[in-house]
């Protein structure tokens, strides 16, 4: 017999939770709702922690997604600082950490990602950090605040980001990334190197095309050697190595799980009925892209997490909102992106990089597969349109590059 029942169980104490609770509530589940998150705050956004948070120029409550009073004000038994251990998915049981057994009518798999370790000769010694959770961008920051030079490994959103925020209160760094230009994965070389340039104007130094081999220390790290042979002394490390889903809950309950994460079907519905998955360990059906896709950001925890909530009281809605992404470099540089473009053949500028205003569209087979914008927000809602309704834009390529075009008139 289980110790107690409840409609509703969202597993993980992320985005994607928070917001399948609001949306149940908002269209009027009158059920139980019981959040479990294994980290000690309540659900919170996580981009400041790589940011405003870890420069210091906001607190933890700034961050979170809502207020500790709306859990009890809207009936949401919030659990902090928890690991839901199994779940059985035949049964609709979970086994929650202190909490005994659980028995379910619905459940959300929300259990985010885990960050990526590097096994390398030296990662015992101190002063070498991942960045994920609140805990970990303080004893970034205490570190930073007594070192002489931080060096990040990755040259991707982690690594730039971090980069920036601890330069941006003084701290010396250096990137050391494999790709040749910063960012270029997610946005090629051309775009790549515009933020990499606004980065080494702000005093951080960039080595591309380096591996890591080990770290050297005695008991604290003082320095990073690259297979190249590139030894940098430093205080402290910052390790921006990606990101796998965490799925190893929905493995051990038999649902089906693949190499990005829980496998999920256009409805954000998992292989075991009336359970669903949202957020970064979940791989869905993209109707927008035609294909499996798994995407790692805070919005589209967001959004699938509402998505759930609606299917989850029958709404039986796929989820077809195209991917947005929001990053900045302090305050030199702020990005918008929809996609991703996982691969493209041309690249089209509009506007003006020398001013800081341009977007860059990437297009596979004459048609959008992203956009990247910086200071050039409107350009994204034609952008999404072309990329969900799969507009052949390879005859109106001088539209694109015109800053002044009418893009809705592309269809």
């Amino acid at each position: 017999m289980s110790d107690r029942k409840v409609d509703f169980l969202l597993v993980g104490g992320g985005m994607a939770s928070a917001h399948c609770a609001a949306e149940l509530r908002r269209r009027g589940a009158e059920g139980s709702i019981l959040l479990v998150g294994r980290e000690p705050e309540p659900p919170y956004e996580r981009p400041p922690i790589s940011k405003e948070y870890l420069r210091g120029d906001a607190g933890r409550p700034d961050a979170y997604v809502n207020e500790l009073s709306w859990y009890e004000e809207n009936g949401v038994e919030l659990l902090t600082g928890r690991n839901v251990l199994s779940l059985d998915a035949a049964a609709r049981t979970a086994k929650v950490q202190g909490g005994g057994e659980v028995s379910f009518g619905k459940a959300l798999l929300g259990t985010g990602a885990m960050v990526n370790i590097l096994r390398v000769e030296g990662a015992e010694n101190e002063g070498i950090h991942y960045l994920r959770a609140f805990g970990n961008a303080d004893a970034i920051r205490a570190d930073a605040e007594a070192a002489e030079h931080v060096v990040l490994i990755g040259g991707s959103y982690i690594g730039c980001e971090v980069a920036a925020s601890l330069a941006a209160r003084g701290t010396r760094c250096t990137i050391i990334a494999m790709e040749d230009v910063a960012l270029s994965r997610t946005f090629g070389e051309r775009a790549g190197r515009w933020f990499q340039q606004r980065l080494e104007e702000h005093g951080v130094t960039f080595h591309g095309g380096e591996s890591l081999s080990a770290f050297e220390g005695d008991g604290r790290v003082r320095a990073i050697v690259t297979e190249s042979g590139l030894a940098v002394e430093c205080d402290t490390v910052v390790v921006g190595a990606g990101v796998r889903p965490d799925s190893m809950l929905a493995q051990r309950a038999g649902l089906e799980v693949g190499d990005g994460g829980i496998v999920c079907d256009s409805k954000l519905r998992t292989s075991a009925e009336g359970i669903y998955a949202a957020g970064d360990c979940c791989s869905y059906e993209s109707v927008v892209h035609g294909r499996r896709i798994h995407v790692e950001h805070w919005d589209v925890a967001m959004q699938q997490g509402i998505k759930a909530g609606a299917n989850m009281l029958g709404a039986e809605e796929d989820y077809d909102v195209v991917p947005y992404f929001f990053s900045d470099l302090a305050d030199w540089a702020s990005l918008e992106y929809v996609g991703p473009a996982y691969e493209w053949d041309q690249e089209v500028w509009r506007g003006s990089p020398e001013e800081g205003e341009f977007s860059v569209w990437y297009l596979q087979g004459g048609r959008v597969a992203g956009c990247l914008s910086v200071g050039r927000s409107e350009d994204l809602a034609e952008a999404r349109r072309m990329l969900a309704e799969r507009v052949d834009v390879a005859g109106a390529i001088p539209q694109l590059e015109d800053p002044t075009a009418d893009l809705a008139s592309i269809s």
